[in-house]
């Protein structure tokens, strides 16, 4: 009998214990673990956890990140979580009214949702019913500058899965191929993470962004909206500083660590982090902000 009754706690026979072990392996809303890991804190053999976490990832119960597994939007909603979005508001208030008072520009906080921009706040006082997004509201990530400024910090492989291999247009404008979304996406990282968008989502509106990172990647991002005649090559240093700023907020013990770009880094070496994980002051000249904001024949941001 006690042979059977420790066979049965190595090896659970419903798979509604199996799930449970699993979940239970997670021990906060933050928690990030790998196969590895899950098999090795449930005691189930690797094969199994891994077939189990697929469909827990299918049923959005874990999200797979190329960081590893970490709950979902089910598991955290049952918990009376909001997958830290209420942290990541509070964070970034400060930042988001600043940015809306200085520039008179509409600022956005949002995070990413697969593969839609998920939008959690939104300032800009007269200008904002001009802009067609709303506070819970979503648009697929490629299209927006925020979207976009978060995917660059993935793997390329994490962009095609969360995308699902193919993406579509919605102007004239809108990225609608991966291969050209790649690129795109190594261009925000040259530009230190700036990203743009002109009448790529909806016609008429311009936008810049940047996103809010940890050690583990992007959690969510900030931008700033205008009509397509904004200069928004005026205020992109702000909206990195904002970021940044919201970043410290959120991961102030990780202040200092860097999570090494997608692929090999494609940060100019003058801006590189410095050794000890200091990194040079985000204030640039015209001329760096000129070399950044360079237009291509077509007039479209780079």
């Amino acid at each position: 009998m006690a042979e059977v009754t420790s066979t049965r706690r190595e090896s659970p026979p419903s798979m509604i214990e199996r799930m449970t072990l699993i979940l239970d392996a997670f021990s906060g809303p933050s928690a990030r673990l790998t196969l590895e890991d899950v098999a090795r804190r449930t005691g189930l053999p690797r094969s199994t956890a891994h077939r189990i976490l697929d469909q827990l990832v299918r049923q959005r119960w874990l999200a797979h990140h190329s960081f590893g597994y970490g709950l979902g939007q089910r598991a955290l909603g049952l918990g009376g979580q909001d997958g830290g979005h209420g942290k990541i508001r509070e964070a970034a208030a400060p930042m988001l009214h600043q940015l809306q008072v200085t520039t008179g520009l509409v600022a956005h906080l949002a995070v990413l949702d697969g593969a839609e921009v998920f939008y959690l706040d939104k300032l800009g006082g007269r200008l904002a019913t001009s802009v067609p997004s709303r506070v819970g509201g979503r648009v697929p990530a490629h299209g927006t500058a925020l979207g976009k400024a978060m995917l660059a910090w993935l793997e390329p492989e994490q962009v095609d899965v969360l995308l699902g291999g193919e993406i579509s247009r919605f102007t004239s404008r809108t990225i609608g191929e991966l291969g050209t979304l790649h690129q795109e996406l190594h261009r925000i990282r040259q530009r230190r993470g700036l990203a743009f968008e002109r009448g790529e989502s909806f016609p008429g509106i311009a936008c810049v962004a940047a996103a809010i990172r940890g050690a583990e990647g992007p959690v969510a991002g900030i931008s700033l909206v205008g009509d397509i005649h904004t200069p928004l090559e005026n205020v992109a240093p702000l909206v990195v500083t904002a970021a940044r700023e919201a970043s410290q907020v959120l991961f102030p013990g990780q202040a200092a660590v860097r999570r090494r770009p997608p692929r090999a880094s494609a940060v100019p070496r003058a801006r590189r982090p410095q050794p000890g994980g200091a990194e040079e002051d985000a204030t640039w000249s015209p001329e760096t902000m000129n070399r950044l904001m360079a237009v291509d024949s077509r007039g479209d941001w780079m």
